[in-house]
């Protein structure tokens, strides 16, 4: 890993992607079609991208009994802790409705109300991403969302892998269909004769799906137009050199866009950090990619101060942050910027990926200087509830009639002055 040491902050590379004006016209004409011709349209993409052919895209009961007999059920048991923890940590998100009456009567307040469908994308194919389907189902249904739609796409095989069913089945959701893509979102957000449309698509997948989700934003809501990885670690020379090299490789796996920056006032560390990243791909299964995410997107910083370290982790405003120093959790009161903030030595960031219950959907490219992690918020709306005394009427109709004048509307000070003149 490159190694920069002091003076001013340098403009970290990013890996953002909006797609080629090809791959953007390939998403139009996918959507349109499954607007017009509907199973018909999946079909037909379901066996150009995925090459299997489907006829049913509900998955049935028996296909998830399936797979829960092609899992250990030590792992069952795993996914549902998981869930479980997940669930819990979301419940203290929730926000009640409220109403508050002042002195002349008037009542002021906010409904919160739960989204009536919600649609989870899922990758798939031949990879399987449970934890994605915890992360994604669980708010929701903390939230109190009653029809929660899955779609994931199929392997070649014509099956959703059995950990993502399993996952699933354990999420409670009761809905699933085997269809992916920029088609399964266009499914999703207009319906088909199978699959009914939903109100908000959230969920991660490649440039396609990521597009699709842009394509139908403000027909239907979306939780983010996600971007490759990140971590950031800040740490003090306490932090040991074995640990953060794993930590930084865990997301350089994920993919050649993929960013992992140290930043510490050690020069020991750094060094030896360097060394360790290197001895550590020797051996790793996805080598390949992370070595070349090492390349492009890795970076190791070395800051004569503390504080300075800490304002590079703010203008990272990284999706994951890892803090390993001597005073770790002084130092959160500092960190304005981070997706999610992993604290102290055991805190490894896979930690909050598959089972503290924190959630792992979180603003990547810098956004999170101004968005959160999912939460069960993304699952609710709120409508203002105004309710006007007849003394808080008239002590206010002339102001509010004098305001709409001001702004040239006349009707609207009309229609106050229809109840007093």
């Amino acid at each position: 890993m490159k190694i920069v040491y002091g003076g001013d902050n340098i403009t970290i590379k990013r890996s953002v992607d909006s797609g080629t004006e090809e791959q953007r016209n390939i998403v139009k004409e996918i959507i349109e079609n499954v607007r017009v011709n509907g199973d018909s349209a999946l079909q037909e993409y379901t066996q150009k991208f995925d090459r299997t052919e489907i006829k049913n895209f509900f998955v049935t009961e028996q296909e998830i009994e399936e797979a829960y007999s092609d899992i250990e059920q030590d792992m069952v048991e795993i996914i549902k802790e998981a869930a479980e923890n997940i669930r819990s940590y979301h419940k203290n998100q929730l926000k009640s409705s409220w109403m508050v009456t002042k002195e002349n009567g008037s009542i002021l307040g906010q409904k919160v109300t739960p989204l009536d469908s919600v649609g989870v994308y899922v990758p798939g194919g031949t990879a399987a991403y449970p934890s994605s389907v915890l992360m994604n189902v669980m708010p929701a249904h903390v939230a109190g969302v009653k029809r929660i739609v899955m779609v994931s796409p199929p392997g070649e095989n014509g099956k959703i892998p059995s950990a993502v069913l399993v996952a699933a089945h354990i999420a409670g959701v009761k809905e699933i269909y085997k269809v992916g893509g920029a088609q399964g979102v266009a499914a999703l957000a207009y319906g088909t004769k199978t699959i009914a449309p939903v109100d908000k698509i959230v969920g991660p997948g490649n440039i396609y799906v990521a597009l699709a989700k842009r394509e139908v934003f403000g027909d239907v809501d979306i939780d983010m137009i996600a971007g490759p990885s990140e971590i950031a670690i800040l740490a003090d020379d306490t932090a040991k050199a074995k640990e953060v090299a794993a930590d930084l490789l865990s997301q350089a796996e994920h993919d050649i866009r993929a960013s992992a920056v140290l930043v510490t006032t050690s020069e020991n560390l750094a060094v030896a950090v360097a060394k360790e990243v290197e001895q550590q791909l020797s051996n790793l299964p996805r080598k390949e990619i992370a070595q070349k995410s090492i390349e492009d997107f890795g970076l190791i910083l070395v800051k004569e101060t503390m504080e300075e370290a800490v304002e590079t982790i703010n203008e990272l405003a990284p999706e994951h942050l890892e803090i390993i120093t001597e005073d770790a959790f002084e130092r959160i009161g500092a960190i304005r910027h981070a997706g999610a903030i992993f604290v102290g030595r055991y805190s490894s960031e896979p930690v909050g990926d598959y089972f503290a219950g924190t959630n792992h959907v979180l603003p990547t490219n810098g956004t999170a200087r101004f968005s959160s992690p999912l939460n069960v918020e993304d699952f609710q709306k709120k409508s203002s509830v105004i309710y006007y005394s007849k003394n808080a009427f008239f002590e206010n109709a002339e102001k509010i009639a004098a305001f709409a004048r001001l702004e040239g509307l006349e009707a609207h000070a009309r229609a106050i002055e229809s109840r007093y003149k």
